[in-house]
């Protein structure tokens, strides 16, 4: 299968993805509580923004504004039947920003979890999953989409029922999942369990990760989990911008560009070819990924001592599989700040 993700990523061979939406949208003015999809139609040309700052820092793929562009999510917000209008805008913003950039970027159709949980512990079934994966899959081709991006699921099902809503869609796709519990997602999967269910998916995405969850040392943990399967798909690494503290009522995460820089060198040498940030990551931290990636070589892969050297602590002993366990020490080197 050719596609121009995968061309991109056969010709540089490590691609630079975004960083985060939410953290850059708020501080746009975006309340907490609101639907950042509305802005789509409501505030395109701080969508836009949103959009050339990833691009002008150096990503070569970023992700639209459509993370909750679902019948469930919107409903909260009385927009349930606007799914389809929502993401098909936030791709045709995303699609004009890539058209005018002077290299060629890739849109990633951003799809979030439906905010519901799966039969047969909760009462969404797999058919109404499917569809709302679909509805918003296809409204994102329709806007343009280069490919269609599963980003923060935790449960197997929910991952399972977007496959078969990209495969409806006809749009081919990545897809991440959120290992923010002791090293596995919330409903348990450990990474070597992702790799086994991503290969035996008839719609298997074209990449597949992490993204999310705790701070950028878990998440390497995590990549390193993947890449000791030796996995036939390329691997994501998203991993948030140092961990979240609250200050003067608000959000802010602790992880500087340098920090972030380290962790980009770190997760190609951890195996991974798509790099990006997720929560808390800004276009100042891009940029000193994009320059860490440009200007180093890859190197083996790091110890997990070496990861907490330069990341920090992990917040688990384990990565979930009951190996590996994180080596117990003082932090040294460079600390987060």
């Amino acid at each position: 299968m050719t596609n121009p993700f995968i061309d991109l990523l056969a010709q540089k061979g490590t691609l630079l993805a975004d960083g985060a939406t939410g953290t850059n949208l708020f501080n746009m003015g975006l309340m907490s509580g609101d639907a950042p999809e509305l802005w789509n139609t409501d505030e395109p040309a701080k969508i836009t923004t949103l959009y050339k700052g990833a691009v002008d820092a150096g990503s070569d793929l970023f992700l639209t504004n459509s993370f909750g562009a679902n019948a469930s999510r919107l409903k909260l917000h009385g927009a349930e039947k606007r799914v389809h209008e929502l993401a098909r805008v936030s791709a045709e913003l995303a699609r004009n920003v890539a058209d005018k950039a002077e290299r060629k970027v890739i849109v990633a159709g951003s799809v979030g979890p439906t905010g519901e949980i799966m039969e047969p512990v909760g009462t969404l079934s797999h058919a109404l999953a499917v569809e709302m994966f679909h509805e918003a899959a296809d409204g994102l081709k329709a806007g343009g989409a280069d490919i269609g991006w599963l980003e923060t699921i935790s449960a197997p099902e929910e991952y399972r029922a977007a496959a078969e809503g990209f495969a409806l869609a006809g749009l081919p796709w990545c897809g991440t999942m959120s290992f923010d519990t002791a090293g596995r997602t919330m409903m348990g999967l450990t990474s070597e369990g992702m790799v086994d269910m991503v290969d035996g998916l008839e719609n298997a995405p074209l990449a597949f990760g992490a993204n999310c969850g705790t701070g950028a040392s878990d998440l390497l943990r995590t990549v390193l989990g993947f890449a000791a399967k030796d996995p036939a798909r390329p691997i994501i690494a998203k991993g948030n911008a140092g961990i979240p503290k609250y200050h003067d009522g608000h959000i802010h995460y602790d992880g500087t560009p340098e920090l972030m820089g380290d962790y980009a060198v770190m997760a190609r040498d951890c195996g991974a070819s798509v790099i990006g940030g997720c929560c808390g990551t800004m276009p100042a931290h891009l940029a000193v990924m994009r320059d860490r990636l440009d200007s180093t070589e890859k190197g083996e892969a790091p110890s997990l001592d070496q990861i907490v050297a330069a990341l920090g602590d992990f917040s688990s002993a384990g990565d979930g599989t009951g190996e590996d366990v994180a080596p117990k020490r003082e932090r040294r080197g460079r600390r987060r700040s």
